[in-house]
This record gives C-alpha cells, sequence and structure tokens, in this order.
C-alpha cells in the first residue's frame, strides 16, 4: 500500500463527494491517502473514468508511489492537459502535448529582446 493524492479541477460535487469519502481533502480539489491500496485505488479510478464522461472542462490526476516508475511515480489522467513522465539524463520531467500556435507564442515570449541588432539601409 501506497500514500495516493488525487488533484481535480472542475469537477462536479458527486465526484467531490466520492473522493472525500475514500481520502482526505488536504485543500479544495486536493485528497490524500496515506496508506491505499492498489485495489482499492483501482475502484476509485473505474468510477472516476466513468462519472467524468459528465464533466466538461475538467481534469483529474491521480499519483503514487511505483517503484519501476519513472522518478518512482505513477500517474493516471483524465481531462485536459494531459501529461507524461519522461526520464531525460537522470531527471524526470512532465511532459504535455501543445499545438503549434501555442508553442510559437511561448518562444517568442521567451525570446523577446535576445534577437540581434539588425541591419538597416
Amino acid at each position: 500500500m501506497s500514500m495516493t493524492v488525487v488533484v481535480t479541477r472542475n469537477v462536479r460535487p458527486r465526484i467531490r463527494g466520492l473522493l472525500a469519502s475514500t481520502m482526505l481533502e488536504l485543500a479544495p480539489g486536493v485528497y490524500s491517502s496515506p496508506s491505499q491500496s492498489p485495489a482499492v485505488r483501482n475502484r476509485i479510478w473505474k468510477t472516476l473514468e466513468e462519472w467524468f464522461v459528465l464533466e466538461n472542462e475538467a481534469s483529474i490526476i491521480m499519483l503514487w508511489y511505483e517503484p519501476a516508475m519513472p522518478g518512482r511515480q505513477a500517474t493516471r489522467v483524465l481531462g485536459l492537459p494531459p501529461i507524461d513522465l519522461v526520464p531525460v539524463d537522470g531527471l524526470v520531467l512532465a511532459r504535455r502535448q501543445v499545438d503549434e500556435e501555442e508553442a510559437t507564442e511561448a518562444w517568442e515570449r521567451t525570446n523577446l529582446g535576445k534577437r540581434g541588432p539588425t541591419e538597416t539601409g
């Protein structure tokens, strides 16, 4: 059994009630269980998956200690933005998909003012 954490965003009271009945709500939308068995965790996740189809612009992420995973942490995600934990050069990074326009805007914001002098006529 390992510690399990669930973080929710914009979910209906039904989901919040389920999580509050099985875990401690540490802050609004943040739930924790210090020693939850994989069987209980899987039953909760299955219910969340079934109920999530009624949600709109919501997200749920569940994470727990898993020694075989990168960073020794496993995650499950419903909604956006989905993330993957990716090992890179001994570090574990969180990766999410972005569309081309969003990536271009972010690149322009971070590189604004880093351009060299321009030549004029």
